[in-house]
């Protein structure tokens, strides 16, 4: 057996794709049926193609969805980021100043004695 250390993060999170995947799938599916029932005069070669290809735009755009969801997560990210360490500036130069000032007024008081 191989002496790496198992990534359980990443393998949950590769199972939980695959699951998504296969949600979107059945639901698909599930869909593309709903939908060919209501067209009564098809064939059952018609239906099946009309079937397929119905699932398969539902999952494109179920795709593009995700895509824009995750890119949208990573724009979201990069402005929360960048809002913290630009907080984070502001609070450390505020407690620099801070500290400057109670030095300089120590060092003051300690001259004036």
């Amino acid at each position: 057996m191989d002496e790496r250390p198992l990534d359980t993060r990443g393998l949950i999170d590769e199972l939980e794709g695959h699951l998504l995947v296969e949600a979107a799938r059945t639901e698909a599916r599930a869909e593309a049926a709903r939908f060919s029932r209501s067209l009564a005069w098809l064939t059952d070669t018609q239906r099946a193609e009309v079937e397929e290809r119905y699932a398969d735009n539902h999952l494109a755009v179920t795709r593009r969805s995700w895509e824009r969801t995750a890119r949208r997560g990573g724009e979201l990210k990069a402005e929360y980021e960048a809002a913290y360490r630009a907080l984070r500036r502001r609070l450390c130069g505020g407690i620099l100043l801070g500290a400057v000032v109670i030095v300089m007024v120590t060092a003051g008081l300690a001259a004036t004695r």
